[in-house]
């Protein structure tokens, strides 16, 4: 079977709810389906700050500026968060620029028409892919809401098979990494950061106080293929499990070398943004880390996690950081990915929203409509 006839099935499920008619998305007792009319689409801004110093191989910051978007139709509103990142050239600012394209170009449309949406957002939000995604979430919590539905169930995702979610410890000093540790008690995997010159010391630090397993993520950080090997082969020694992006993306021709002599499995990140991104890191790769800001949200999610799938990847979802709307929208699509990374809202001391329920590492499906959050 050839990419595009794949790359057409991994589309259908996701892109077929998005267009159903209001009356068949309604499930038994579920109250009528609301009809639009006109539709108010608004961005705003939401400051979120960190319970502690977030630091990778690139940056560090103590809060990150997000967006609200907030759809209302019919007395209906959905949510969707956007969440800027630097690594893509992403920004508040450009962010808004890019909104107002949107906002420009789906005028007149229903939320029923989904596709349609995403496909106008897409053009217009260019590298601002944290918009489309944005309002991708925000059109599915309207929908799910207007029918009285959790997102999960319009999308026929199965109950029972959520993975563990693991907890993140950003790059500090090893004493800090250690207490973060201790905090990060109530959840059973842990996913460290690396990709500075302190790796081993952290990592040797971090061992000294759990036995718990532990994924790394290098963010780019090594910047050849001999220390990447080097670095891979000592945390084989530490029980690490796998390694998140060494490379630079731009290096990704380099990664063949070192699939060749990793003993662990490797999964892309910063090398992975969109569908048609997938094919291309075959042979490079073990694994995809997909997170809706980077790839436009649920429905792209959705048709990366089957397009995966059929190249052989093990598949990993992924989050920035993000309140508890951005982390719904992925919990929605949790369940078809083999590993987690959904943790986001938690680094957070003032999430906007609540609603979700997490216990010993594993989140709940929301039984809610829409995304199953609301505002505090």
């Amino acid at each position: 079977m050839d990419l595009t006839r794949r790359t057409l099935l991994a589309s259908t499920g996701a892109l077929a709810a998005a267009s159903l008619a209001p009356d068949v998305l309604a499930g038994p007792g579920a109250p009528a389906a609301a009809g639009s009319g006109p539709v108010d689409l608004e961005l705003v801004p939401m400051q979120l700050k960190l319970r502690h110093t977030w630091t990778i191989s690139r940056n560090s910051s103590n809060e990150k500026k997000n967006g609200l978007v907030k759809l209302t139709a019919g007395g209906i509103t959905g949510y969707g968060e956007s969440a800027a990142n630097v690594r893509y050239s992403q920004s508040w600012e450009s962010g808004e620029a890019a909104f107002a394209k949107v906002k420009a170009a789906v005028a007149g449309l229903s939320p029923w028409e989904h596709l349609a949406w995403l496909e106008r957002a897409e053009a217009e939000a260019g590298k601002d892919s944290d918009i489309v995604a944005a309002v991708d979430m925000a059109l599915w919590d309207w929908k799910g809401k207007a029918v009285g539905q959790p997102v999960h169930r319009l999308l026929g995702i199965p109950s029972g098979r959520m993975p563990v979610t693991t907890f993140s410890i950003g790059i500090d000093t090893a004493e800090v990494m250690q207490q973060k540790v201790k905090e990060a008690a109530p959840y059973p995997r842990l996913k460290v950061k690396v990709g500075l010159p302190g790796d081993e010391a952290n990592v040797k630090a971090i061992r000294a106080v759990t036995d718990k397993p532990i994924r790394v993520d290098a963010n780019e950080g090594w910047k050849t293929v001999a220390e990447a090997v080097e670095r891979i082969n000592w945390l084989k020694t530490q029980g690490i499990e796998f390694v998140e992006q060494p490379l630079p993306a731009a290096m990704d021709a380099d990664m063949k070398a070192i699939h060749a002599k990793s003993p662990l499995p490797l999964v892309a990140d910063e090398s992975v943004l969109h569908p048609a991104d997938v094919p291309k890191l075959v042979g490079l790769f073990d694994g995809i880390n997909v997170k809706l800001a980077k790839c436009g949200g649920i429905t792209r999610a959705y048709e990366m996690a089957a397009i995966g799938r059929a190249l052989g990847f093990k598949l990993m979802l992924g989050c920035m950081i993000e309140s508890s709307v951005g982390i719904a929208a992925a919990i929605a699509v949790a369940p078809l990915y083999d590993w987690l990374d959904l943790d986001g809202n938690l680094l957070v001391a003032n999430d906007p929203f609540k609603g979700l329920s997490i216990k010993d590492g594993v989140w709940a499906l929301p039984d809610g409509p829409g995304l199953g959050v609301v505002p505090v």
